[in-house]
């Protein structure tokens, strides 16, 4: 999360320099990657309000997201960090680098989920 960038560039994508953290979201990104790139850019774009200002793109993502199995399960199995992770981005609008341990536990906790086969 360097030079504030959003949360949809900081570890989540996976043109991260983390390959194997962003693998557990791949599939998000190559379904959703339009809608992840717009809220990345939106959220870096307005620092201070991007909680509020991107709340619509934000949406979008999570709605492209909902209709992938891997995602869901990634998003149940990894609820709590997930949550603590979107908490800290509230509670640090104006400097989301401040979470960076918050969505590394989160990407611990993805890249361990599986799909059934």
């Amino acid at each position: 999360m360097r030079g504030g960038a959003g949360p949809a560039h900081a570890g989540l994508s996976p043109r991260s320099p983390f390959p194997r953290r962003a693998a557990a979201l791949e599939v998000a990104a190559r379904y959703c990657g339009r809608e992840m790139d717009l809220y990345g850019q939106c959220v870096a774009a307005r620092p201070a309000s991007w909680q509020q200002d991107c709340s619509d793109l934000r949406r979008d993502m999570a709605r492209c997201a909902a209709a992938h199995p891997i995602v869901r399960k990634i998003r149940h199995e990894c609820a709590e960090s997930f949550t603590a992770f979107e908490q800290c981005l509230a509670e640090n609008q104006a400097a989301v680098v401040n979470c960076t341990e918050h969505v590394n536990q989160f990407l611990l906790c993805a890249e361990q989920v599986k799909l059934a086969t």
